[in-house]
C-alpha cells in the first residue's frame, strides 16, 4: 500500500498538490476510493473562499496545511477541501470526485443508489457518500477519520478550467484522471494532458 500523506505533503502551492492528488486514495472511516478529480484555489484567486481574507467560515483554509476545510455548498451539501501552503496563506484543494473502491455498500446506502459511477462524481455526492460533516472542519488529514495515501504515479492527468464558478473561469486549475468514468463532468477535448 502507498505511503500515508502528512502535513508536509500539503505545504506547496495548491495547484501542485491538486495535480499530485490524482490517483491518491482518500478514506473516511475506511470508506472511499481513488481521487480522480480535484480543483485548486489560492488566496490571490478571486474564485477562492479566502480571497477576501479570514472569516469564521473559511478560517480552517488558512492552515496549517494538511487539514480539512469543510463547507456547505448551496445550503445542501458538505464539500471537502485539503488545506495547502503555509499557515496563514489561505489555499486549498477541493476534492471533486472519487472512483469508489472501499465501502461501496455503505456509500450506496448513504446515497440511495446503486450506480457506482454516481456515488462520488461531484463534491456534493462525494460528501454525502463519505458522510462528510462540518464537525470534520479543521481536522488533520493524517488522523482518523481520514486516511490519505499517496498516488502511485500511474494516472495520466488532464488539466482544464474549473467548474461552477463565475470568477477566474479560465484558470486551468481543474485536474482529472484522463478517461476516468467517475469524473463529475468530462474534460473538453482541448484540455491538456500531461
Amino acid at each position: 500500500m502507498s505511503r500515508p500523506l502528512v502535513a508536509a505533503d500539503f505545504d506547496h502551492d495548491s495547484h501542485v498538490v491538486a495535480r499530485a492528488l490524482i490517483g491518491a486514495t482518500l478514506l473516511v472511516d475506511g470508506v472511499g476510493g481513488l481521487i480522480v478529480e480535484t480543483e485548486a484555489y489560492d488566496r490571490a484567486d478571486p474564485a477562492s473562499h479566502t480571497y477576501s481574507g479570514p472569516t469564521p467560515r473559511n478560517q480552517a483554509m488558512f492552515g496549517p496545511p494538511g487539514r480539512a476545510y469543510v463547507y456547505r455548498s448551496y445550503g445542501i451539501h458538505w464539500c471537502l477541501n485539503f488545506v495547502c501552503r503555509e499557515e496563514g496563506h489561505g489555499a486549498g484543494v477541493l476534492i471533486r470526485a472519487l472512483q469508489p473502491t472501499h465501502g461501496l455498500d455503505v456509500m450506496r446506502e448513504r446515497r440511495g443508489l446503486q450506480d457506482e459511477r454516481l456515488l462520488c462524481s461531484g463534491p456534493g455526492r462525494l460528501g454525502q457518500a463519505l458522510a462528510i460533516e462540518h464537525a470534520m472542519n479543521g481536522h488533520r488529514l493524517d488522523r482518523k477519520p481520514f486516511r490519505v495515501l499517496a498516488s502511485d504515479g500511474s494516472a495520466v492527468v488532464v488539466t482544464g478550467p474549473r467548474i461552477g464558478i463565475s470568477k477566474a473561469v479560465d484558470v486551468p486549475w481543474r485536474f482529472g484522471w484522463a478517461g476516468s468514468r467517475y469524473l463529475s463532468q468530462p474534460f473538453r477535448q482541448r484540455d491538456v494532458a500531461g
